[in-house]
């Protein structure tokens, strides 16, 4: 099932790339059959969790469940550990730790946001793998002239944001109205010792 490493280069496609930051996108980064077996096997094994955030004056639920490895963690479940070695040979990165999230349906979103820059490790790219179905990733620039990007985030696909995009770009997966199925999203980072929050 493992497609060799760099092949999917040809398909990559530049979405920005200037002094805000550089993001990319592959589509088909891992085939369908691989993507299938990582989202069957990662939705089964993972301890999935809720959490409640503190929202102006009253505490939420948050719109999804999560999970979290350490990538050195020597039991890690298998699909994590072989998603780990594919990205990190495409981007020539070694990341630290993996967040998952899971949308269980269109009710299921996360708000546009940067990643907390204390908790990353400047010069380094987040890298967000995408498995089941297709959710709608909204990229909104912070500087003027504002631009707006949309990417459907298709299973098997490759989104890698630069560390630089996180302070000029909001991204998010808005809630839909249509039927969708259930979609688990990986993203690779490279945290800094002193990070104390789940990956």
């Amino acid at each position: 099932m493992n497609a060799q490493p760099g092949l999917f280069a040809a398909d990559e496609r530049t979405l920005v790339d200037d002094a805000t930051g550089r993001i990319t996108y592959t589509p088909g980064f891992v085939d369908a059959a691989t993507a299938q077996a990582w989202f069957d096997e990662l939705r089964d094994v993972v301890p999935w969790r809720t959490e409640r955030r503190r929202m102006y004056d009253r505490e939420v639920d948050v719109p999804r469940l999560l999970g979290s490895f350490r990538l050195d963690d020597g039991e890690l479940p298998p699909a994590i550990a072989s998603a780990r070695d594919r990205v990190e040979a495409a981007t020539r990165e070694r990341y630290t730790g993996v967040g998952l999230n899971r949308y269980r349906d269109g009710n299921d979103s996360v708000a546009p946001h940067h990643d907390h820059l204390y908790e990353l490790v400047p010069g380094h790219p987040i890298a967000l793998l995408s498995l089941g179905d297709v959710r709608t990733m909204q990229i909104r620039s912070q500087d003027r002239p504002r631009r707006a990007i949309d990417v459907e985030l298709e299973p098997g696909s490759l989104l890698v944001m630069s560390y630089e995009t996180q302070l000029h770009w909001l991204h998010g997966v808005a809630k839909t109205k249509r039927e969708v199925g259930e979609r688990i999203s990986l993203a690779f980072r490279v945290k800094p010792a002193s990070a104390t929050s789940r990956y």
